[in-house]
């Protein structure tokens, strides 16, 4: 049976979101003041790469255990700026109050497995010889899955500019889904990462993040249910 869990939580101090989003910004930051050589030696480097190869050979090339830390590493990398402001904005409405139900710890857990996840997905999916996996698409994906798992019909607030005020709202949280999943799709024809978007690590890591959280729910209602003092 589903575990209904409250949406309105005792307010608490989340340090994990914004040190994720400040990690991916600065090395983000970092990485575009190299030069354009270093900075492709350091995609490839530190990127997920699939190989181009069948799935059964692509599965005993895993055998190293850099191939393994990829998963991880690639997962800070962006292509430009708008493939990072767009995850930015949504691991900040989804992180938040999904950091604020699951702890921290289990929050980081979530964003590095789903997103290490998704990549291995996209990694089995794209045939393309040596296409690069980079980006922290795959683990906003699991964190949106999970909330969406734990408050199918919540509503988060969200602030939008309306000429020079700026106008605070509660939108239902599968709109702010639906428009996300359009703004990968715009971001994936406009800048270098044109037509790139590994929708495998999209669905790879929603499923996860899904998973994760049906099965993390009585844990996570019994620390709400102590949070609010019963």
């Amino acid at each position: 049976m589903f575990v209904s869990i409250p949406t309105r939580t005792q307010p608490g101090f989340r340090w994990a979101t914004p040190a994720l989003c400040a990690l991916l910004w600065l090395t983000y930051f970092w990485a575009s003041m190299r030069p354009d050589s270093a900075q492709h030696d350091l995609l490839l480097e530190w990127g997920a790469l699939s190989g181009g190869l069948a799935p059964t050979d692509l599965l005993q090339s895993w055998s190293e255990a850099e191939r393994w830390l990829r998963l991880l590493s690639a997962l800070f990398l962006h292509a430009d700026w708008a493939h990072l402001v767009g995850n930015l904005v949504f691991l900040l409405i989804f992180g938040l109050p999904a950091e604020r139900a699951m702890g921290p710890w289990r929050f980081l857990a979530l964003f590095l497995l789903g997103g290490a996840f998704a990549n291995f997905i996209a990694a089995l999916a794209i045939g393309a010889p040596d296409r690069l996996i980079i980006g922290a698409s795959g683990a906003v994906s699991a964190i949106i899955g999970a909330y969406l798992a734990l408050f199918p019909r919540a509503r988060l607030g969200v602030v939008l500019p309306l000429g020079l005020f700026l106008e605070f709202v509660r939108a239902p949280a599968s709109l702010l889904i639906g428009i996300w999943a359009l703004l990968q799709v715009v971001f994936a024809y406009i800048g270098p990462a044109f037509g790139t978007v590994a929708w495998a690590a999209h669905a790879g890591g929603f499923v996860f993040g899904a998973a994760f959280a049906l099965a993390s729910r009585g844990a996570i209602a019994r620390r709400l249910r102590k949070r609010q003092g019963y």
